[in-house]
């Protein structure tokens, strides 16, 4: 077994084997995925009998933490060739990307799991429940004046200002909406046969959304100023050929959600920068100390002090040697990221909390708030 990381010129080799394993994926979106993806990330392989038999993909974002931007990897087509799996190549992969990504003061990776089971053991947990729902046919655009048209490429600049002007305090952790992130999306939306729509009263950016048309339409990601409300939905209504059926939306918003379906793992990678980015009510002191436990990047385990005075936000992170607990980092992910209370969490095996421990991290101000909608 050969392990290592491809030179860029080499990750077109990596493409007969997604072929391979994700049959479902149109060559326009490969087309899509190799030339402009590919020429970015870093493709992590094992070879074995002289050909490439496993791979992992990290794509680059720079995800906000509050008021912090951060570089993050999503981690994609985690795969392998049928004959040569139960051989460990995936642990083997995961292990060696993450500690990669630990020299690169990462905070967390994150990833859109095939299925929970096969990361969890890897101290993965989801962070992110995508709203779902609908736009039921007969919308009508009641906003006179209002236009809908395909974003171009050289929009993409007026799409991340607007992100930022009206949608970047909403959420405390997401992937940064650059003019790069736009282009990338628009170019990402084409090779499944759809595009980015701006919304626009006279000159106006008003909303916009991703959609995509493979059998069925469906749209992505919805932002639009509230009295746009109708006027989106009769802009999504007009990518259903058949006006008797509904359109699905992936992170809906509230007026249009039905449901919420859990998407996105991610991995606390370098623990010391992930806490350190993260705030605590500035009208109390923090200051406890726990031990972690994280049997992959073994470097988080340490035991750690958290301070903060009061009339400070900022979370001063440092290593001690006199713990109040213990806390695995699977649990830690969950308990940060908002998902798992403190009182749950002392449940769990392998968890010490004291009382007074469990008081103090329950001043951390975790970012419940997240939008992670990547693709790829």
């Amino acid at each position: 077994m050969n392990l290592r990381k491809l030179e860029q010129e080499e990750n077109g080799k990596t493409r007969r084997l997604w072929e391979t394993v994700f049959p479902e994926d149109t060559k326009e979106f490969l087309d899509y995925y190799y030339y402009v993806k590919a020429r970015e990330n870093q493709i992590y392989v094992v070879e074995e009998d002289g050909d490439i038999r496993s791979m992992l993909h990290l794509n680059p974002y720079r995800v906000r933490i509050g008021a912090n931007v951060f570089p993050s990897y999503y981690i994609v087509a985690v795969a392998t060739q049928e004959e040569y799996r139960s051989r460990g190549y995936m642990g083997a992969l995961l292990h060696r990307v993450m500690q990669e990504m630990y020299g690169k003061k990462v905070p967390f990776a994150f990833l859109m799991p095939a299925a929970e089971a096969i990361y969890t053991p890897y101290d993965f947990r989801f962070i992110y429940s995508q709203a779902t729902g609908i736009v039921e046919p007969g919308s009508e655009n009641k906003s006179a004046g209002v236009s809908c048209s395909d974003a171009m490429i050289w929009e993409a600049g007026q799409l991340a200002d607007f992100f930022e002007e009206n949608f970047s305090g909403r959420w405390q952790i997401y992937a940064e909406r650059s003019d790069e992130y736009y282009r990338t999306m628009i170019l990402e939306q084409q090779s499944e046969r759809g595009g980015v729509k701006i919304l626009r009263d006279g000159n106006k950016i008003t909303g916009m959304f991703a959609y995509a048309d493979e059998g069925e339409p469906e749209v992505r990601e919805p932002l639009y100023l509230p009295e746009y409300e109708e006027a989106f939905a009769a802009a999504a209504q007009t990518m259903q050929k058949d006006n008797s059926k509904p359109v699905r939306i992936y992170g809906a918003p509230p007026a249009f959600c039905t449901g919420h379906r859990p998407v996105i793992m991610a991995r606390l990678i370098r623990l010391e920068t992930f806490l350190a980015a993260l705030e605590t009510d500035e009208e109390k002191e923090l200051n406890c100390s726990f031990a972690v436990i994280d049997p992959v990047v073994t470097q988080n385990s340490r035991i750690w002090r958290l301070r903060s005075e009061p009339g400070e936000k900022k979370i001063h992170v440092r290593e001690t040697e006199d713990s109040e607990g213990v806390i695995p980092v699977a649990e830690l992910t969950e308990f940060l990221f908002g998902g798992t209370p403190a009182e749950e969490i002392k449940k769990r095996q392998g968890v010490i909390l004291t009382d007074h421990l469990e008081s103090e991290m329950k001043k951390i101000i975790k970012p419940e708030r997240v939008f992670l909608n990547e693709i790829v």
